[in-house]
């Protein structure tokens, strides 16, 4: 489910070698949970190691260092969120009917933001990439939130422009907007999970927020 191109290893750092998946998905997640938790910098490897149950050694096996884990555990993640959102624009922005593409693009933006609000994880692997960003410019890429969403909701939006269901002359601009008002609205009025908000206040965002983007981009 990977969008666009990965993001490597820094130069120098393969990819994690092969080995027991349990060890590697316990791992992972103690990794996930630390480097939520305390920082990338704060976070030991000896912390993991402990947390998980395996030794240093497995995961430098694994890994080959702290910095290679932390980016596929990132990485990870982040394909997750991705192929859920994937598989919410296949159910509604994919072959859409033409007396349905209103209901529909509004329907999506309600289920995303449900999903995406309602999912520790996702808030706290989006706050982690904030935080550390700064420091692995591997964050930045194309293809990572929440440009690698985006990008998808472009895919959608050129062919419902092709089939005259919305007027959008500018794809990439038209899907920011529609992350923006949906999506964007949550992050805000939450400050990315830190806030709990009521599905009836997710569901009033999302339904404004598309009702906005369809008033900007339905056929004139």
């Amino acid at each position: 489910m990977a969008i666009g191109s990965e993001v490597h290893p820094r130069s120098g750092r393969g990819r994690p070698l092969g080995g027991s998946e349990s060890k590697r998905a316990a791992i992972e997640q103690a990794a996930m949970d630390l480097f939520v938790r305390d920082g990338f910098a704060r976070t030991s490897v000896d912390a993991i190691a402990e947390q998980a149950g395996v030794s240093k050694r497995t995961i430098y096996n694994h890994y080959g260092d702290k910095e290679n884990l932390f980016l596929s555990v990132v990485r990870q993640r982040f394909d997750a969120m991705i192929a859920v959102v994937d598989g919410l624009m296949d159910e509604y922005l994919t072959d859409v009917a033409e007396d349905a593409v209103e209901q529909n693009i509004v329907d999506f933006s309600v289920a995303f933001t449900l999903m995406a609000a309602r999912s520790p994880e996702r808030s706290a692997l989006v706050r982690l990439i904030m935080a550390e960003a700064p420091h692995f410019p591997e964050l930045l890429g194309p293809q990572m939130r929440p440009r690698g969403i985006t990008a998808m909701i472009v895919k959608r939006l050129v062919v419902l422009n092709a089939r005259g269901l919305l007027e959008v002359p500018e794809p990439e601009e038209a899907a920011n907007h529609l992350f923006a008002l949906t999506m964007g609205q949550v992050n805000n009025r939450s400050f990315y999970g830190t806030r709990t908000l009521t599905d009836a206040e997710i569901i009033r965002m999302a339904t404004s927020g598309a009702q906005a983007f369809l008033r900007a981009y339905r056929p004139r």
